[in-house]
């Protein structure tokens, strides 16, 4: 019988746009084509990648994230009114020895109130769906994106004096973008939370210190509103959380889970974890100590970003590991992240590459579980 999702092989979503894809972006951003061309040649690339996905086993088939630009895309900066997306390179986008970079290069910034715009993802899932009898998932940028990104300096105080609406109005639209994609038969949902694992790095602590927030207190906080969220999804739908870090690391997040893992494993009501394990950055196997019975925790091992094959070997032996702190029937295996959070990122994994991490992945699951599922 076939197991409810998530599954022992994994992955977290995006995977590498092909070259004609990317030039086809290009010509339309230069208005040389049209969206209905860009569309059909985004319709056959995700058609040979849901293949792809069928072909090494997978039981899990995304779209590749292929319509997105980056993986924020989907929702932030264009599911809701009210914020506007702010590129911070010409005043500010400096380095430190201590912090990291000063600012990030993305900030949303909330100027009017926040409202569900329709359904961004829903027609997506449809044609996703269509491809395949595999179980379709799709993935969503976390909800404390933008007050971690903006801080309150970036929300408009006339708009919200009271941060409690701007919570308020932020699950709401995360609600209705739930539902749409429920009624276009989506069972199987991932919440890319970028922000939770940061707080526990020193040099985020110290930046948020200074424009005025203790990152305990954010933990609570944000810990809180996934709740809400999750709360809000229909039922029958998995909601599964990515604890995304940052891929470069001179920006932030050169920490483990210990600082976050009681709140993240306990307080935080979601099921299934997506945890990024491939390198020294994220500690120890230690705070999975904290994962009650019942919960399920996705090891992602397999580097998204490196072209070297892990070996069987290696995984079954983290995996070992791992186990020694959660029961072996709560995990599973996945890539430590999507293989293209944005549609630039193709240089240093191929296409070839990518195919035989996830296929890897398959075969490590079978040997250690027996299955894939």
């Amino acid at each position: 019988m076939m197991r409810p999702p998530p599954f022992r092989a994994e992955h977290i979503g995006s995977l590498m746009r092909p070259g004609e894809l990317l030039r086809a972006r290009e010509r339309h951003a230069a208005g040389k084509l049209d969206r209905e061309a860009l569309r059909e040649i985004e319709n056959e690339a995700i058609a040979r990648v849901v293949k792809l996905q069928e072909g090494v086993g997978l039981q899990v088939v995304t779209d590749g994230e292929f319509r997105r630009g980056t993986y924020s895309d989907a929702f932030t900066s264009a599911g809701i009114s009210g914020v506007k997306i702010e590129m911070t390179e010409g005043r500010g986008w400096t380095s430190s020895q201590t912090h990291g970079h000063r600012m990030a290069k993305r900030i949303p910034t909330v100027v009017s109130r926040i409202a569900w715009k329709g359904p961004q993802n829903a027609d997506d899932f449809r044609f996703l769906t269509s491809l395949t009898t595999r179980t379709p998932k799709i993935t969503l940028p976390g909800p404390c994106y933008i007050h971690y990104r903006a801080g309150r300096a970036n929300i408009s105080r006339d708009v919200y004096p009271d941060l409690e609406a701007f919570w308020s109005d932020l699950v709401e639209a995360y609600t209705q973008e739930m539902r749409s994609l429920a009624d276009a038969g989506c069972r199987y949902l991932q919440i890319d939370e970028t922000s939770l694992v940061k707080l526990g790095d020193p040099r985020v602590r110290q930046l948020l210190t200074e424009r005025g927030d203790d990152w305990r207190d954010l933990l609570r906080i944000y810990v809180d509103v996934v709740n809400a969220v999750v709360a809000g999804g229909p039922q029958g739908m998995t909601i599964g959380i990515h604890v995304c870090r940052s891929q470069d690391p001179s920006w932030q997040a050169d920490v483990g889970y210990d600082p976050i893992a009681e709140p993240l494993f306990n307080a935080m009501k979601v099921d299934s974890y997506f945890l990024e394990y491939d390198n020294a950055r994220a500690g120890t196997f230690a705070p999975l100590r904290n994962v009650p019975e019942g919960k399920f925790v996705v090891l992602g091992l397999v580097a998204s970003k490196a072209s070297e094959l892990e070996s069987v070997d290696m995984l079954k032996r983290r995996i070992e590991e791992a186990s020694r702190y959660v029961k072996l029937e709560q995990l599973g295996l996945s890539p430590q992240c999507g293989f293209a959070t944005s549609a630039a990122e193709h240089v240093t994994v191929t296409e070839e590459v990518e195919r035989a991490k996830l296929a890897r992945i398959v075969e490590v699951a079978q040997q250690v579980w027996g299955s894939a599922t």
